[in-house]
């Protein structure tokens, strides 16, 4: 097949788990034979050279701008797409609904992913959260099929819009890797921090870790990895009320080994998010055997098997529900190693790449109305 992605800010990963799917799924894809296109922003991806992972790069511009950014280069992709023949162009984020349908004027079958209720986010204004709820809506009639990686945002799919998306979860593969380079560069030893990986926005309430901290008396460190471009504020305020506590980290944008190093060696790893579907970072800490808390969001609950893979706070509450279960944790490492090895076992066996790129073929596949090639056909009974 000829695939495109489109809709993200491209590849070699660097913002956010959609991108990380981008390049776990497209060089899967590349490596089974099909011809896989990436669309890239070009102010955003400095990677020269024409090909990575065996995927086709493809850079157009867009407006860097906060409402503008992602919306008018998803345009200028779907626009050079129809010359391009694809089979498939696969999106990525609900609010690209609105130009899905024009791979469709020449013959591509589109699909989108519609990742979590993106209006909740509080980044948003009031006419922002409408255009989101209203792209929704058009995520169930002008893409061929569109999907989910979350059993709840799909069952709201189908209370709201009586329309049900196909569901395939996210990837959790990582690299585990002893302490190293990235650790020494932040002061860090092995087992003896608190990580959280995210954008830095409101609605992933990073401050509900930073206050939470405040009030506990360990030698652990907290460790803040991430940035976000259009939250100055928010990340200022962050700061603010980081004082001058020396234990908590700003780290900035991670990615590559240096990630997995870090996910690697954390003593544990708190999922503060109040918004989205699937979180890549929680799925990835599980796999890097992690003990995880999470706000206890349906989406996070349904990451961990609700509360089966890992423990939760009250979102609601904030920091002083989180402070309490950290403070347990850190008084109880053998609790810790018991989550660690449940959050382990239960991402190998539900979330991996490979077995996640079965699933975007075989939607693929079906979207197209042909015939399953023999690995992915279900075992004769």
């Amino acid at each position: 097949m000829k695939i495109a992605l489109l809709g993200t800010r491209g590849i070699p990963a660097s913002y956010s788990g959609f991108e990380t799917c981008v390049e776990q799924l497209g060089q899967r894809l590349a490596a089974r034979g099909h011809q896989v296109t990436v669309y890239c922003r070009s102010h955003h991806i400095a990677y020269a050279e024409p090909e990575y992972k065996g995927m086709r790069l493809v850079k157009l511009p867009t407006i860097a701008n906060k409402y503008l950014d992602t919306i008018v280069h998803s345009f200028l992709s779907s626009f050079h797409s129809l010359f391009q023949g694809f089979d498939i162009g696969l999106y990525f984020i609900a609010g690209n609904s609105p130009v899905t349908w024009i791979p469709r004027l020449a013959g591509t079958r589109t699909l989108l992913n519609v990742d979590g209720l993106d209006w909740r986010r509080e980044k948003w204004p009031a006419l922002a959260k409408k255009y989101i709820q209203f792209a929704e809506y058009l995520a169930t009639i002008l893409p061929t099929g569109y999907l989910t990686d979350s059993r709840h945002v799909q069952q709201y799919y189908k209370e709201q819009y009586r329309s049900e998306p196909d569901y395939i979860p996210y990837g959790s593969d990582v690299e585990i890797l002893p302490p190293g380079e990235t650790l020494a560069k932040f002061g860090l030893e092995a087992g003896k921090y608190i990580l959280f990986v995210g954008r830095l926005v409101p609605e992933n309430c990073a401050h509900h870790i930073v206050e939470a901290f405040h009030g506990i008396q360990t030698d652990l460190k907290c460790v803040i990895v991430g940035d976000a471009p259009y939250a100055e504020e928010y990340k200022a305020s962050l700061k603010k009320l980081a004082g001058d506590d020396p234990r908590i980290i700003f780290t900035g944008y991670v990615f590559g080994e240096g990630y997995q190093e870090l996910g690697s060696n954390a003593y544990l790893f708190v999922e503060s998010s109040g918004v989205g579907g699937t979180h890549p970072a929680l799925v990835e800490a599980m796999a890097f055997g992690n003990c995880v808390v999470v706000h206890n969001t349906p989406e996070n609950l349904e990451t961990i098997g609700k509360g089966e893979a890992g423990l939760f706070y009250d979102g609601r509450v904030g920091a002083e529900s989180l402070r309490e279960v950290l403070v347990k944790l850190i008084d109880d490492p053998r609790q810790v190693d018991e989550f660690r090895r449940k959050g382990q076992d239960y991402a190998r066996s539900r979330y991996s790449w490979d077995a996640v790129t079965d699933d975007y073929e075989r939607l693929f596949y079906r979207t197209l109305r042909r015939p399953l090639p023999d690995r992915l056909s279900p075992p004769a009974k």
